[in-house]
């Protein structure tokens, strides 16, 4: 507001009134006074409106703040909304799924293969090499059924091994296939937490780059319309005194 106080004429209404009763449109903020100047074509930054009609402009404003935050958050929603309900993947329990389909043929390579790869297997595997090597070697008890070089027992360990080799392989397809469905599901759980994270990352954006600022913007109006209010009871209180005053001095 201008320091002196002289009296000017409103933009809307023409009616004559003190300065401090309202505001030149260069004193508003830009949204208010580009919503003045698309109702009065003729409003330059130097026209002056009072108080009252601007609270219709200032209220206005308020709620296309509101309005428009509200509508932001309502889109985020609904995206956020669409993404849970589009992501129909059911997270599948490995195991069980594994478990419903296991054969007994893939039971049998299972165990083969657990048992293979123990430590119990190896002991009992070196007792029974060392036994036919002692037994065929020092012809004991009058048995020499594979003596050295023990062709036999070679026969015996490559037809062993020519059998587990591939009984252990299957095993080994059954664990690949259950790191399959293990990255399988771990891709879409990624998937569709990223998607989430991105949606409530533009929320919280939201919330502080648009949301915040208006709400401090309007906080900051509802002061100025307070502030005048005050200033307005003031002035009505200084007349009702001078008045009071005029009255006492009539009677005496």
């Amino acid at each position: 507001m201008n320091e002196e106080i002289h009296e000017v004429k409103c933009l809307v209404d023409n009616a004559p009134m003190l300065s401090d009763e309202g505001f030149y449109l260069q004193e508003l903020s830009q949204p208010i006074s580009n919503a003045v100047k698309a109702d009065y074509a003729k409003a330059k930054v130097t026209s002056f409106i009072c108080a009252h009609h601007l609270l219709k402009y200032r209220v206005n404003h308020v709620d296309n703040l509101i309005n428009a935050d509200l509508k932001q958050s309502q889109k985020i929603n609904r995206k956020l909304t669409r993404a849970l309900r589009d992501d129909n993947y059911d997270i599948k329990d490995v195991n069980d799924s594994l478990q419903e389909s296991l054969t007994f043929g893939q039971k049998v390579s299972d165990a083969v293969a657990k048992f293979g790869g123990s430590w119990p297997f190896i002991f009992i595997f070196i007792v029974l090499l060392i036994v036919w090597m002692v037994i065929n070697g020092m012809a004991l008890f009058g048995v020499h059924f594979d003596p050295y070089p023990y062709i036999l027992l070679n026969l015996f360990l490559s037809c062993f091994s020519t059998i587990q080799a591939p009984i252990i392989m299957m095993s080994q397809n059954r664990a690949a296939e259950r790191d399959r469905l293990d990255y399988e599901n771990d891709f879409h759980v990624n998937l569709k937490s990223e998607h989430e994270l991105r949606i409530l990352h533009a929320k919280l954006d939201h919330l502080t780059q648009n949301q915040l600022p208006h709400d401090l913007e309007v906080e900051k109006l509802q002061l100025e319309i307070l502030g005048e209010v005050r200033t307005e009871l003031a002035k009505l209180r200084e007349e009702n005194s001078k008045l009071k005053d005029k009255l006492h001095q009539k009677e005496n």
